[in-house]
């Protein structure tokens, strides 16, 4: 499998019309590069190295008006129209082909009201960036679980993180939005203003316009929360994963969980002779009482004489970023995932086998315990369908040499294929999406008919339409 996009055209700005270039330019407040400009070529890089697009030009924004000239623009020119926020897109839809990317990466700004206990980050934040500002207040809002991924596609197709089983999802913390829609308009989406499209934006990605700025509602947490974060040698993964199934039936809300089937790292926090060999891991989060997260997680910490224990209370944001190694610029990924309501005996075998099989040492399969406050919430109350799932199954495939592309997409595709052949699972979640090949009624559910009609009042032409688009043409009933 070669990377994704083209080959590049000798001039790929060549059809702009260069008088209304030229008036583009200078109405803009932030940079544009052409591909004839120097730095064009290190704007056009994104965090998964398997992206290798060539936009006719990169709008970098340095503001909501910058956002509007950069819409308008695409919408007159008949332009593909990208928008690239923090980081961290897995499919590659920050960038594209002969189009406009409008980068809000400049956009970063947090701004923390501690009283009313709300934060408004811009659209081209970063989880760090609203963690590092929030915590100065021992404040916190539900987002996910590495620091340099940023909040916009994140929260607007769901967001499940450490806090998520107390306080939700990211887009279930969400108090407001600004937006440029299609029209160029700015305007205001949330419960009281504009809430059509407020409700489509929880859950229905970029399919409704540019989100420039987040609204949040705060909870105390930190400065410090307990970490679980221990390591089991593979020989004991079915135990530790019928173990965890036993203490996720009656977990407190106030732990989080994600055990991952991994290959020990060559790093000297590892035992030598550990180096290379397969694991389970339970990753965690509790936000209570050191004492209560003890007695909370014993049941995971001693089924087998664990490989390594680093579990321990920690600073909440050493917590958030302790994946971000990871996960680093240029690294190649492909993420597939689907929902499952019970973790079945064939399920926990599926995700062992796959583990075994993983073509790349750097993959993982994950089992996302959901319910709690996710579950509180309708699955027609916001655009994001998937409520009732308690757990959700990801097949991380994350490599690095473009020679392996073919067999580390297989990989996860066949195991992703596989588990869905089981009655148990279903849907699919947008912060995993491969490369969108999965219709767009598998993300949404029964709120795919009425996220057709708000699109097709605030986008009817789909100018946002690289994301898991739900066309504004399509038929109601329609299973695209």
């Amino acid at each position: 499998m070669s990377s994704q996009g083209r080959q590049p055209t000798d001039d790929r700005a060549a059809t702009l019309d260069s008088k209304a270039l030229v008036e583009f330019v200078d109405a803009f407040g932030g940079d544009v590069l052409l591909p004839s400009d120097e730095g064009y070529d290190e704007a056009r890089r994104i965090w998964n190295g398997m992206i290798d697009r060539f936009p006719a030009l990169i709008a970098r924004c340095s503001g909501t008006a910058d956002v509007v000239e950069a819409v308008q623009f695409a919408r007159e020119h008949d332009l593909p129209l990208a928008v690239r926020g923090g980081g961290h897109n897995v499919a590659g839809n920050a960038v594209c082909d002969d189009g406009i990317v409008v980068d809000l990466s400049a956009m970063n700004g947090v701004f923390v009201d501690p009283d009313d206990r709300r934060v408004r980050a811009q659209g081209g934040a970063t989880l760090g960036d609203v963690d590092r500002e929030t915590q100065l207040f021992g404040l916190a809002t539900a987002l996910g679980v590495v620091s340099e991924t940023g909040i916009a596609g994140l929260t607007l197709n769901g967001g499940v993180g450490h806090l998520r089983r107390k306080y939700g999802l990211s887009l279930d913390n969400l108090t407001s939005v600004e937006i440029v829609t299609a029209d160029g308009l700015v305007r205001t989406a949330s419960e009281t203003v504009n809430p059509d499209l407020f409700w489509a934006v929880r859950g229905g990605g970029g399919n409704f316009g540019v989100v420039t700025s987040f609204e949040y509602e705060l909870d105390e947490v930190g400065p410090e929360v307990f970490g679980l974060f221990v390591w089991h040698r593979g020989d004991a993964a079915v135990e530790a994963l019928r173990a965890f199934r036993e203490y996720a039936a009656g977990a407190d809300r106030r732990a989080s969980v994600l055990p991952f089937y991994a290959t020990v790292p060559v790093l000297d926090e590892f035992p030598e002779s550990a180096w290379g060999e397969s694991a389970v891991v339970f990753l965690g989060c509790y936000d209570g009482p050191t004492e209560d997260a003890e007695a909370e997680f014993e049941a995971l910490r001693t089924v087998a004489e664990p490989l390594v224990d680093f579990s321990d209370t920690m600073a909440y944001t050493a917590l958030q970023s302790l994946l971000d190694e990871d996960y680093p610029d240029g690294l190649r990924y492909y993420w597939k995932a689907s929902y499952v309501s019970e973790l079945t005996d064939g399920v926990l075998d599926l995700v062992v086998r796959y583990g075994d099989e993983s073509p790349s040492p750097l993959s993982t399969v994950d089992i996302w315990h959901l319910g709690g406050a996710i579950s509180d919430v309708a699955p027609e109350e916001t655009a994001f369908w998937h409520r009732d799932d308690a757990y959700l199954i990801t097949f991380e495939a994350n490599w690095e040499d473009s020679e392996t592309d073919d067999v580390n997409v297989a990989w996860a595709r066949n195991g992703l294929a596989e588990l869905r052949e089981m009655t148990v699972a279903s849907g699919a979640y947008g912060n995993f999406p491969g490369f969108g090949e999965d219709p767009a009624r598998l993300l949404f559910g029964d709120n795919y008919d009425r996220l057709i009609e708000i699109k097709a009042e605030y986008d009817p032409e789909n100018l946002f339409q690289l994301n898991q688009n739900v066309a504004p043409d399509a038929a109601v009933g329609d299973t695209r």
